[in-house]
């Protein structure tokens, strides 16, 4: 029996192993990228999406198929792998759910969507719920060519409307490792007023518009017990994670920083353990962004705000 499902971003497969393995749940076998697991589901940061109630369906016919999930609700995403051509006319019966992308700062999809895919041209394993409101886990977004210096900004655009929160017009944020100022960028856009902090300048361009300023200095220089409190820490610094972990600690334990929003940058092999405990910080959340790379996302947002 197959109790939670579990997708993968590409070459990501034996980080969502590890998941599975230090959360206690049994790996059945691989679906393509897709995880199967007969035990319930359990927090899997490297997972894109996570399939919450899966059950296996008989699929006699085409027909048949389609009038099975019609039967359970009316929007689904197809996860294709086998059976192309069979899984493709029964997509065809099915009301159609259109990824377009999002124009930032739209909010996620909020329709109910659930996921299928055919294990075998006779079996289908399908799941109502899952934890992603994007197809796939794969958020698309209407990306700007010109404004931003790199593409960094995206993993940004999708950290940030994964959690249905972003900085507005009056708050102060503090972005550490800023240069060449993608995130800067983002948040400037947003309205909000933005000290963007590196050893290396900023792009002339992000750091001449209004609300930006600049600090040529270290990240890990800074005392938060000596700044002026800010209502979101953002960093996207290249370091190990632990290093990294240290420097949010001490501005969690300063009070110093009403939310944070960080990318955990790995080098080489993976570095469960300290992913562990940015996911045990209180109120913490890590996940894999599919604009991200071999990294994580965490963000930890203000409780008195929920």
């Amino acid at each position: 029996m197959i109790r939670s499902a579990y997708l993968a971003a590409e070459g990501f497969e034996r980080d969502v192993e590890e998941d599975l393995r230090r959360a206690g749940a049994r790996l059945g076998t691989w679906h393509g990228r897709l995880a199967l697991s007969p035990d319930p589901p359990v927090a899997a940061p490297w997972a894109l999406d996570i399939w919450t109630d899966p059950r296996e369906i008989a699929v006699p016919s085409v027909k048949a198929g389609a009038d099975a999930l019609r039967a359970i609700q009316r929007n689904w995403s197809h996860y294709p792998l086998l059976h192309h051509r069979r899984s493709a006319l029964l997509a065809e019966r099915l009301p159609p759910v259109k990824a377009r992308a999002l124009v930032f700062p739209e909010p996620a999809p909020s329709a109910h969507l659930g996921a299928w895919t055919l294990l075998a041209p006779d079996r289908m394993l399908a799941s109502p719920t899952k934890t992603s409101p994007f197809v796939n886990g794969e958020p698309r977004f209407a990306e700007d060519r010109e404004g931003p210096p790199s593409r960094a900004y995206l993993k940004l655009w999708e950290g940030l409307t994964r959690i249905g929160r972003h900085p507005v017009p009056g708050e102060t944020c503090l972005d550490l490792g800023a240069s060449p100022g993608g995130w800067t960028w983002v948040i400037a856009k947003l309205g909000a007023q933005v000290v963007a902090v590196d050893k290396a300048p900023l792009d002339l361009a992000i750091a001449a518009m209004p609300g930006v300023s600049c600090r040529q200095e270290s990240a890990f220089g800074l005392d938060p017990r000596q700044e002026v409190p800010v209502d979101w820490l953002f960093s996207d610094i290249i370091c190990y994670p632990a290093r990294l972990l240290a420097l949010v600690q001490r501005w969690l334990e300063a009070g110093a920083a009403r939310n944070v929003f960080c990318t955990l940058k790995f080098q080489g092999e993976t570095d469960h353990d300290t992913a562990a405990a940015f996911a045990a910080i209180p109120g913490g959340r890590l996940f894999h962004a599919f604009h991200n790379k071999h990294e994580l996302t965490f963000v930890r947002l203000d409780p008195a705000a929920a």
